[in-house]
C-alpha cells in the first residue's frame, strides 16, 4: 500500500520539481545580434578601443518646416528620444538631442558627425561616425571619444503629411540601432 501511495505522489512531486527550477534560472538574455559590418569610412580610430555597444529603442522626432529657400514645407529632423540598453537587456542610460548620450550614473557625451553611410535598408535612417566629448560627471561614459551608429532600423523622416496647413507639426518615427562607444586605448 505504501508503494501505490508513493507513486501516486510521483507526478505532483515531478511539476513542483519542475516548478522549482523554472523560477530559479539565471536570467534570459537577449539573442546575439548578428555580426555588423562596419564600412571602412566608419571606422573608429585605431587609437582607440571598443567599450561596449547598446542597443537603442526609441524615435526620431521630425517636425514639418518651411525653410527660408524652400518653394514647399519639408520634414526637418528635430531630434532623437531613445533608451540605450546592453546586452542583457539592462537599461544603461538614454539618447537625446545634442545628439547626447547620457548614461544612468549621469556621466554623458554630446557628439558630432565625422562620416555618414547609407543603411543597408533604404527604409533606415543613415550609418554614422561620430567624434564625441564628456559634457557630465565621471562615469560609465565619461571617457567615450568615439561613437558608431549602425544596423538602424527605421526612423527616417515620413514621406507624407508635410504640407503649409500642417507647419509645425511633430512626428515621431520609431528606430532602432547599435551604437559602439569607443575610448582610448591607455
Amino acid at each position: 500500500m505504501m508503494m501505490s501511495r508513493t507513486l501516486a505522489l510521483a507526478p505532483f512531486a515531478a511539476l513542483a520539481l519542475l516548478a522549482a527550477c523554472a523560477g530559479s534560472g539565471p536570467k534570459a538574455t537577449p539573442p546575439a545580434p548578428p555580426t555588423v559590418v562596419i564600412p571602412g569610412s566608419l571606422a573608429a580610430p585605431s587609437s582607440q578601443v571598443l567599450m561596449r555597444t547598446l542597443w537603442a529603442d526609441g524615435v526620431q522626432i521630425y517636425e514639418c518646416r518651411k525653410a527660408p529657400d524652400a518653394s514647399f514645407p519639408d520634414w526637418a529632423f528635430v531630434a532623437p528620444e531613445a533608451t540605450l540598453k546592453d546586452a542583457a537587456g539592462t537599461l544603461v542610460g538614454r539618447h537625446y538631442g545634442g545628439p547626447t548620450w547620457e548614461a544612468n550614473d549621469g556621466s554623458k557625451v554630446v557628439g558630432v558627425v565625422k562620416a555618414k553611410a547609407d543603411a543597408a535598408n533604404l527604409h533606415a535612417i543613415p550609418w554614422l561616425l561620430l567624434e564625441t566629448h564628456s559634457t557630465g560627471k565621471p562615469g560609465l561614459f565619461a571617457r567615450v571619444t568615439t561613437i558608431q551608429r549602425v544596423a538602424t532600423v527605421g526612423g527616417v523622416a515620413p514621406e507624407t503629411g508635410c504640407g503649409t496647413a500642417t507647419i509645425g507639426r511633430q512626428e515621431r518615427v520609431p528606430y532602432t540601432a547599435q551604437y559602439a562607444q569607443y575610448a582610448p586605448a591607455n
